[in-house]
């Protein structure tokens, strides 16, 4: 399988999604209705049950009896309206003392296995805290779609207003192929397991794809499961990140001073979040990198994460905030879990009272 966007991809965390959703205003929206025969959902399900000795006229069943979700469709477009990004407003979203403390908790519950994460992968606990905290809030929200239908859904009846209509439409094909094996092979019903409106599953809101290629039975108990297995999702995020190419030891990043040259200034920042210049070349173009970045040895990318009206901050990522974004791609979602991730381990540190 290549390697594509995991839909937590598509949006900035499944608890940042339904948390904007809460607050759109109430819209009435047609009743979901069967996607019914017609001749993609066919050629899919014929393709599909040959390539994997399935029964063909069971799966056409299976795929025309599954809902048409116009809340799903209306998800899955860009936002409407344009906001200014704030980093300070996003940062605010997650990093705050009810996930830190559910965060708190959860590590104490199972020290075990992200200590033994840690060990095997090299990613470090509170990397994998942070994720798991953005996504789903420690496995509190997960989600509540049914997946067949959502995927169906954006298979075979995705918006066309939508500017990569044609690219997201055969993503979601090919995930919906992916989460129909998957389901066979994990014994699950695929019409009653729920998650994201775009597909995402379990505690790391991993994508159909990227469960089969990435999870892990990191409880031995012989079975995958990211629906119901803290230590499976702990596991399988770490092995996620190190197959990205996590380096252990490495930082995520570093701060930095931009050069006061506009053309400097935009040829750094152009990049976005690909590490893509050396410590000496970013001296070179008047950068002023601090501390420990000076003797950072590999690529650097030059992150500017906006705040509104105010000053922007300005981060330089390694190769391992790289790797973080591999989950989601964006700079504020990989500091977002960076930060909670080490607001958890500052409290689960401090004394009690």
């Amino acid at each position: 399988m290549t390697r594509i966007r995991p839909i937590l991809h598509l949006c900035a965390g499944l608890a940042l999604a339904l948390s904007v959703a809460a607050h759109a205003k109430p819209r009435r929206e047609p009743p979901p209705r069967p996607l019914g025969t017609r001749p993609a959902l066919v050629a899919f399900a014929n393709d599909l049950a040959a390539a994997e000795g399935w029964d063909a006229a069971q799966l056409h069943r299976q795929l025309a009896a599954a809902s048409n979700l116009p809340k799903v469709r209306q998800l899955i477009l860009p936002a409407t309206t344009q906001t200014a990004k704030n980093w300070n407003a996003y940062r605010d979203r997650f990093i705050e003392p009810k996930r830190i403390e559910a965060g708190v908790a959860f590590w104490a519950e199972h020290e075990a296995a992200l200590a033994k994460a840690e060990r095997q992968y090299g990613v470090p606990a509170e990397v994998i805290m942070g994720i798991l905290g953005v996504e789903t809030f420690y496995g509190r929200i997960t989600g509540g779609f049914k997946v067949l239908d959502a995927l169906a859904t954006l298979a075979f009846d995705f918006p066309a207003a939508h500017p990569r209509a044609a690219d997201r439409q055969a993503f979601f094909r090919s995930e919906l192929a992916e989460f129909l094996r998957l389901t066979r092979e994990q014994g699950l019903d695929p019409t009653d397991v729920r998650g994201s409106y775009a597909g995402a599953l379990g505690w790391p809101q991993f994508m159909p794809g990227s469960w089969r290629k990435y999870a892990v039975d990191f409880d031995g108990d012989g079975h995958i499961n990211l629906l119901a297995s803290p230590a499976d999702a702990i596991g399988s995020i770490a092995h996620y990140l190190a197959e990205f190419g996590w380096k252990p030891g490495q930082p995520t990043h570093y701060g930095v001073t931009l050069p006061v040259d506009p053309a400097e200034r935009a040829r750094l920042l152009a990049p976005d979040i690909k590490p893509t210049f050396s410590v000496a070349e970013l001296l070179a173009a008047g950068a002023e990198p601090t501390g420990a970045a000076r003797n950072h040895v590999g690529p650097l990318a030059v992150i500017e994460l906006h705040n509104g009206g105010e000053p922007p901050t300005v981060v330089l990522g390694t190769e391992n905030f790289w790797v973080v974004t591999r989950y989601n791609w964006s700079a504020y979602y990989a500091l977002a879990v960076i930060e909670l991730g080490e607001a958890v381990k500052a409290a689960l540190r401090q004394p009690p009272g």
